[in-house]
């Protein structure tokens, strides 16, 4: 009967250990499922309609991109699907476009696009109230030579001749990628574009601060090297995402706390601040979780946060992947409410 006492002993024993486990575990969890960060609809409250989204290389590409890719042109370049494109955008109160001309050539040319399609898509653009920044740039010490001088005098040479044949282009946005944060190299690109601009907006696709969730020094700015881009430039789309993270609530914390700190940096500065929210899938990368970054998250996060300042809007990444049911979302967590 001893053996059977003590069999039993310790069965109980086992038994409080996993009551008091599952306790222990638990409330990590319901304390999590009763955190409600965010704030899913804002009705337009921050929403000043100079939204942005970042286009494909279709709208302004050159032939040898269709046939290197086998597209067919008149999905971009047909009259009928510019007007579709630029009734959409200006519904849902996007202002700016950063069309993909990327990646730059190996002496620093941008990369080859349609003289024709340009005015084409220009004239679009201009009939429904869009400004056009072409998306230039290219792969850090491959097709971006940041360090070579000659690779640079190349680059801004290419964007005075763009500007030059094309008057009506806003500006340009430029990114490249990866960047580590402090790289010198980049603000002296910055500096050197500033005068070919002759007053058109000199735009960054520029990385977030960094966060413990990813801490990759290459696709994070610290707070400094940020306020440097933003002098030498007029418009920053920071690219709020690819976290790693795999909890929704978390994400919508960072993006407000990212939101707070970037608002914080461009205090007293002239750059404008578009916040990048992410609208792609790219599920199995392992930087990206899509049930995770998406528009409903960022823009919870976002409004959180209560944007002012220099901020202006919202950069969606990217069209190419926008659905009718991401559209919706957009519209009815962001936008003004009938």
């Amino acid at each position: 009967m001893g053996r059977y006492a003590w069999l039993k002993k310790l069965g109980q024993s086992l038994l409080r250990i996993a009551v008091a486990l599952s306790v222990l575990l638990g409330i990590p969890a319901l304390l999590y499922w009763l955190w409600t960060p965010g704030i899913a609809e804002a009705a337009g409250k921050f929403d000043q309609g100079q939204n942005a989204v970042w286009l494909g290389h279709g709208w302004l590409g050159d032939d040898s991109w269709f046939e290197r890719n086998s597209r067919e042109p008149e999905l971009f370049r047909s009259s009928g699907k510019l007007t579709e494109l630029m009734r959409q955008l200006q519904s849902q109160h996007i202002r700016f476009v950063y069309p993909h001309l990327c990646p730059a050539q190996f002496n620093g040319a941008i990369a080859p696009y349609d003289d024709a399609q340009m005015e084409r898509f220009l004239d679009a653009a201009q009939e429904f109230g869009i400004e056009v920044i072409p998306w230039i740039g290219g792969v850090l010490g491959e097709s971006a030579r940041l360090e070579n001088r000659r690779w640079r005098d190349g680059f801004a040479a290419s964007v005075k001749e763009l500007l030059e044949k094309h008057p009506r282009l806003a500006g340009v946005q430029v990114n490249i990628e990866p960047l580590p944060s402090g790289n010198s190299d980049f603000l002296l690109l910055l500096d050197e574009l500033r005068p070919v601009l002759k007053g058109r907006i000199l735009g960054v696709a520029a990385y977030p601060p960094p966060t413990r969730w990813h801490p990759y020094a290459d696709v994070h700015w610290e707070l400094p090297y940020l306020a440097e881009v933003a002098k030498r430039s007029d418009q920053m789309a920071v690219m709020m995402y690819d976290t790693a993270i795999k909890l929704e609530k978390f994400y919508i914390r960072l993006m407000t706390r990212w939101t707070r700190e970037l608002q914080e940096m461009s205090a007293g500065g002239n750059c404008k601040l578009l916040l990048g929210v992410p609208a792609y899938e790219d599920a199995g990368s392992g930087y990206h979780h899509p049930e995770v970054e998406n528009l409903t998250s960022a823009l919870a996060g976002i409004q959180a946060a209560e944007p002012g300042g220099n901020y202006i809007g919202c950069a969606i990444y990217c069209e190419w992947e926008m659905t009718p049911e991401k559209w919706r979302i957009w519209n009815s967590h962001f936008l003004p409410q009938p």
